[in-house]
């Protein structure tokens, strides 16, 4: 792990607060949830077990966790707050890991574990366990004191956690897929069983999931978002691009998609039935409604800021659209877009409204895939904002969503095979 990087011992989380940006208490952590891995890999802390003050426990992606700090853990103040449901994959640190037994690879000797480190991974949001607190001798409870001799070893250096390499189910499929990028996750469901494929769907986390949904094909999406259970359908088409969840949800009978969007978040719910309003393959209907928002006093600083999101595609963050109040779309007045090389060229105090590139001509809701096609071409762009005749900045339209609609309907079935040298072949 690089040097500054925070080790968090478990123990020091059990009951600690956690807060909302706004510095309210939301509720108090009770365990934490991850997902172990094949052989000897440190497994994946996936969130926090928080329980609220109605006493539900819920579940806290770490992806929704903006910091640890001594005696408390702050959030994004986004909360889901269905009753926490244990999945296959998952383990609970404090009620199923601490107290455990296990063993020292190098001596064999039998140890119990007393407490676990957790440790986020440079420039990553992600986290993992690294170390683990172990007590030779009788076994005991896992915070309290006893005879034996006590030491702190790597994950690797004990066995009795991992899971099995020649396991066959979807706990063990699922490690073994853990890697792969949502794309080629996508690519390996699709030609799995559909028994199976429902097995591993079900054993992904919602944002997980959302973004393996995104690369399927119609008809693949259509029979795992089937085979969910209906609240936890929702949370994932919560959990994916608003245009990608308006897109899936058209596909599906007006009583299923209309009972899906009651149970989603108002807000998500909102923009996702804006979207569905437009036509399919016009700018309206291919936008999404969440671009980065900024008013013209933000500096470069407060922009650089808001790019370096890593839950933003690569497209989305390339520019920040410049609007009037209000923030969220459908914005104020929109005034232009500040380039993310333009960005880096000016201090961090410069106001975006005055390094605004103003003179490219937005796209209507209403334009038509050719249409948006010939302005990606011809300005060399990766997004575009899509702006009503009012004024107001509805959404922007990124060019892998113009690509996944121009491209054949069969085009995930191409293999793409990357070879030394740089060479593609189809």
């Amino acid at each position: 792990m690089a040097a500054g990087v925070p080790r968090i011992f478990v123990s020091h989380l059990s009951g600690v607060a956690v807060f909302d940006p706004t510095g309210d208490q939301v509720g108090r952590v009770r365990d934490l949830v991850v997902m172990l891995r094949v052989g000897r890999k440190p497994p994946r802390l996936l969130g926090l077990i928080v329980e609220l003050s109605t006493r539900r426990r819920i579940f806290l992606p770490m992806t929704r966790v903006t910091g640890i700090q001594t005696g408390q853990v702050l959030t994004t103040g986004v909360l889901n707050v269905r009753r926490f449901e244990q999945r296959p994959t998952e383990r609970l640190v404090f009620g199923e890991l601490l107290d455990r037994r296990v063993t020292l690879t190098e001596t064999g000797e039998e140890v119990t574990v007393l407490d676990l480190s957790v440790q986020q991974l440079p420039a990553r949001r992600e986290w993992e366990i690294d170390r683990v607190f172990v007590r030779k001798g009788r076994k005991g409870g896992a915070f309290r004191r006893s005879k034996g001799e006590t030491l702190t070893v790597e994950w690797s250096a004990v066995t009795g956690f991992s899971l099995e390499e020649h396991g066959q189910g979807a706990e063990n499929l699922l490690a073994t897929f853990e890697q792969l990028r949502p794309a080629d996750l996508a690519n390996t469901l699709h030609h799995l069983s559909a028994k199976r494929r429902a097995e591993v769907a079900a054993a992904l986390d919602d944002d997980r999931l959302a973004d393996v949904l995104e690369e399927l094909p119609e008809d693949d999406q259509i029979e795992i978002l089937g085979k969910l259970a209906e609240e936890r359908a929702a949370d994932v088409l919560e959990a994916m691009d608003p245009d990608d969840a308006a897109d899936l949800l058209g596909e599906l009978p007006e009583e299923t998609k209309e009972r899906l969007l009651s149970l989603m978040q108002p807000g998500e719910a909102a923009d996702v039935r804006r979207l569905m309003s437009y036509e399919d393959r016009t700018a309206g209907g291919l936008m999404t409604t969440e671009p980065i928002v900024l008013r013209p006093d933000a500096t470069v600083a407060d922009a650089l800021a808001r790019v370096r999101n890593p839950d933003l595609s690569p497209a989305l963050a390339a520019q920040v659209y410049v609007c009037r109040p209000p923030d969220e779309t459908p914005t104020g007045k929109y005034l232009g877009t500040v380039h993310f090389q333009r960005m880096l060229r000016d201090p961090p105090y410069t106001l975006v409204g005055s390094i605004l590139d103003d003179d490219l001509q937005p796209l209507d809701p209403d334009a038509a895939l050719p249409v948006i096609a010939g302005f990606f071409a011809t300005y060399d762009m990766v997004a575009a904002p899509v702006v009503d005749e009012a004024g107001s900045l509805l959404g922007a339209v990124t060019v892998d969503d113009v690509l996944d609609h121009m491209l054949p309907p069969d085009w995930r079935e191409t293999e793409f095979h990357l070879e030394e040298g740089g060479e593609t072949h189809g």
